[in-house]
């Protein structure tokens, strides 16, 4: 199997490039962006393409240009997958609720069942991985029919129960940046009260919001035990969205000093 460095070489090979055309190559676009970190040198070249060195990322850009290759896959090339981040994410908790800049690609696709057993009862409760048959792969995009630039993520933090038991600590969320404006009515009940995504200075937060002419207080789930928080609007809060979807565990956490 080949490693990166084969592969580069292979590549520079089938434009017909040499090391010193490279190197000439690198400089302008070391000039073009003020940085001597873009070039690369005949003995840097050598050793990336017959001793495996890694490259910097600024060498590494040089050499997806002048090759023409696409970085992400260059990348890959080097061990780093891109669309691993966001489980990788999960190897730290952070107590705090925030922004996931994770971006959505809108070409990924994820596995869905092709084909169920024919004896599968939709009415009674199933473990349904041992009903499929068959898997294939679907777009992203088809899972909800919706454009993904409207969105973004956020993560609720492992020591936010500001809307506990409804979003657990640690869920994901899915945001709507569409929808800033608050509703005042058009609900029959907490499970359907639209939940909103707030930036203060000192933080995100959730909850369920009343908005008055100068102010937005801040409802939090009674269970969770927090206190209801107003704030001036728009002066020291902006409505980021509401919250669309939901993505958490379901088994009981506990909360810090409870037993």
């Amino acid at each position: 199997m080949e490693d990166a460095g084969q592969k580069l070489k292979k590549r520079r090979e089938e434009l017909d490039l040499r090391y010193r055309d490279v190197e000439e190559a690198s400089n302008v676009i070391a000039e073009r962006r003020r940085s001597d970190e873009f070039t690369i040198v005949l003995s840097r070249l050598s050793e990336i393409e017959n001793r495996n060195a890694t490259p910097s990322i600024f060498k590494l850009y040089s050499l997806c240009a002048i090759y023409r290759l696409d970085f992400v896959e260059v990348l890959e090339w080097f061990g780093i997958d891109l669309s691993l981040l966001p489980s990788d994410s999960n190897v730290v908790t952070p107590g705090r609720t925030h922004t996931v800049e994770f971006n959505v690609d809108v070409n990924a696709t994820v596995p869905f069942p092709l084909a169920l057993d024919p004896g599968l009862d939709m009415r009674k409760t199933t473990f349904l991985s041992r009903m499929i048959q068959r898997w294939g792969r679907m777009p992203l995009l088809l899972m909800n029919q919706t454009d993904p630039r409207t969105y973004r993520y956020a993560y609720v933090g492992a020591d936010d129960w500001s809307m506990h038991p409804i979003l657990q600590p640690g869920a994901l969320l899915l945001i709507d940046e569409t929808r800033r404006r608050i509703q005042s009515s058009g609900w029959t009940g907490e499970e359907d009260r639209p939940i909103y995504f707030l930036e203060h200075r000192d933080g995100y937060h959730l909850g369920w919001c009343t908005q008055t002419d100068r102010h937005i207080i801040l409802q939090p789930h009674p269970s969770s035990e927090s206190p209801a928080r107003i704030f001036q609007y728009p002066e020291e809060v902006d409505i980021l969205g509401q919250v669309a979807g939901v993505a958490m565990r379901l088994e009981p956490r506990r909360r810090k000093g409870k037993t």
